[in-house]
């Protein structure tokens, strides 16, 4: 039962920020000094800020870009961060353990101090700020795919695979590149809040 309330609501906030522009007839950059602080209203719903801006249409379209930044982020660092947790856990070796010092420093930095650093550096923008977080948070999904690759290496099914004589890509696309998908998936949408913040 919760988890369809929850769904529902979700679904709801995904469909106001989609279809933003249908339901709100205001301009959210429009100022107009001689409407500013109303209260909530027929005309405003959520009232208007300090520069006459109607509230309700800045929240909505203020959530088109939080959540398409946010999608895109956690996208960037689940593909990037797997991507190298799955070769570090499938090479083994030099390979691991270069790859993983390299996770490890970066896991040492404050992670919103350097993606600020970063954000900093590359200048405001939101391209940059999710450049900034997809590099500070892909960490974690290194050390999630290494570990189920590992885990999954040391399993039956794959042997008998290697053994059968399967490819390292066949064996990564088809058997460890499925498995892992669905923690990686459950981590993400976990991340998509904190991310928003």
């Amino acid at each position: 039962m919760m988890f369809r309330f929850f769904s529902g609501v979700i679904l709801f906030i995904v469909f106001v920020a989609v279809f933003g522009p249908f339901l709100c007839s205001a301009d959210p950059y429009a100022s107009n000094m001689t409407e500013s602080m109303l209260p909530p209203s027929a005309q405003h719903w959520f009232g208007t800020d300090k520069l006459g801006r109607d509230c309700f249409t800045r929240i909505v379209y203020g959530a088109r870009v939080s959540l398409s930044m946010t999608l895109i982020t956690v996208l960037l660092m689940s593909c990037i961060g797997t991507l190298i947790g799955i070769i570090a856990g499938y090479c083994g070796g030099k390979v691991d353990t270069f790859l993983m010092r390299i996770t490890d420093m970066m896991m040492a930095f404050p992670g919103i101090v350097l993606a600020i650093a970063i954000a900093g550096v590359l200048g405001g923008s939101v391209v940059n700020t999710v450049l900034a977080l997809a590099v500070v948070g892909w960490t974690k999904y290194a050390r999630l795919g290494r570990s189920l690759t590992l885990k999954l290496v040391q399993s039956e099914f794959i042997q008998a695979a290697v053994t059968n004589g399967t490819k390292p890509f066949a064996l990564l696309h088809r058997h460890i590149v499925p498995n892992i998908m669905q923690m990686v998936i459950v981590t993400g949408a976990m991340d998509i809040g904190s991310m928003i913040m």
